[in-house]
């Protein structure tokens, strides 16, 4: 079997509501990139990339390494060899780590589908086919996303992350108190500053936080302020969690010397994919750091990518936010859509990643296509 077609496309899909967070906001649509492959045998191969400009680049920039500098590479060479292929796209481009978790999703696919068996049969087999989900509250207008978090809640959602930090300190405190009030014992209460403190002030602030017994605290400082990350770690009692410090499995072991976080937030886009994901998380276990499945903002592709990788890794124990595509985007590319019951994610259990793409939506949605 060789890969004879790659495809690339970007799409723009509008989103329901502004997202804000501590580094940056969305406030209007979503660019991600689609890539398709192709076999001589007739299988297709679906990843998605999904950057965000302040935090992994730029879409036109994922298109434009996947298209340039990895389709010379994909062509004609047999998908098994994911190892080797991954490796030699490290090789030709620096980063775009979300360009190249596109790659490995689409390989994994692939190879899942000519073996009849689901990508997290390939990681060793699932420890968990249901997954918490974690929904994020990050709306600028809190009566909407207030009313979001009810009606979530009664579906079964019981993990909220509070996104901190791109408003004043007062006005975070009142978020806060209004869902500890609404839903009392009965939600599991995140927060994520996104970078969004100044590490001088940061421990005062954090322990005001802490009066709403939240289960961790998401990368409070700056990514490369390890120094800060650490004594905030050793002065408050909520463990804090690593997001934007951890990209690679270098920074984790990093993280784990300097001991600047309790937990860490695992992403395919940041880390360049399931494998080198994996290798993060069991750095973590190894230290005894619990794992947190993050997204940035995919779509049903790269969300299901990133369900396998959490049900065959027993450290990323704390729950995912896979909501993106049920409550976020106006409209997935999935002809099915992402399985949410009772507050869980469901894991496909079909061969490789086990969906399926709708073809005119991501037509309908399609900005430019490349191949």
């Amino acid at each position: 079997m060789k890969i004879d077609r790659v495809t690339v496309r970007m799409i723009r899909v509008p989103i329901r509501m502004t997202r804000k967070h501590g580094v940056g906001d969305i406030s209007s649509s979503i660019s991600n990139v689609i890539l398709e492959l192709g076999t001589d045998g007739g299988l297709i191969g679906w990843g998605e990339a999904s950057p965000w400009t302040v935090f992994t680049g730029t879409a036109e920039a994922s298109a434009a390494a996947i298209d340039v500098y990895f389709q010379p590479l994909l062509l004609g060479a047999d998908p098994f060899a994911v190892n080797e292929l991954m490796q030699r796209c490290d090789k030709a481009v620096f980063g775009h780590g979300d360009a190249k978790a596109a790659v490995e999703m689409a390989l994994l696919d692939l190879v899942g589908q000519a073996l009849g068996a689901p990508i997290h049969w390939l990681l060793g087999g699932a420890v968990r086919m249901e997954i918490p989900l974690s929904v994020s509250i990050a709306n600028p207008d809190f009566a909407a996303d207030l009313e979001l978090a009810k009606r979530v809640h009664a579906e079964g959602v019981r993990l909220f992350k509070v996104k901190t930090g791109f408003t004043d300190h007062a006005t975070d405190l009142k978020r806060l108190e209004a869902l500890r009030q609404t839903f009392d014992a009965d939600m599991d209460l995140r927060v994520d500053y996104n970078q969004g403190l100044e590490a001088w002030d940061a421990i005062r602030q954090l322990k005001d936080v802490e009066a709403f017994r939240p289960t961790f605290i998401e990368q409070p400082v700056p990514r490369d302020r390890l120094d800060a990350m650490a004594a905030i770690t050793a002065a408050i009692v909520t463990p804090i969690l690593a997001d934007e410090s951890v990209f690679t499995p270098a920074d984790a072991i990093r993280l784990v010397r300097e001991r600047a976080a309790d937990c860490v937030s695992i992403k395919i886009m940041k880390s360049g994919g399931i494998l080198p994901a994996r290798r993060i998380a069991e750095i973590a276990e190894a230290a005894g750091l619990a794992a947190y499945g993050g997204t940035m903002f995919e779509g049903g592709i790269a969300l299901t990518a990133g369900m396998h990788l959490v049900a065959a890794t027993r450290n990323i124990s704390l729950g995912a936010e896979f909501y993106t595509a049920t409550y976020v985007l106006e409209r997935d590319v999935l002809a099915s859509p992402v399985r949410q019951v009772n507050g869980k994610t469901q894991v496909p259990d079909g061969p490789g990643l086990g969906i399926a793409v709708d073809r005119d939506v991501l037509k309908h949605y399609t900005v430019e296509q490349r191949g």
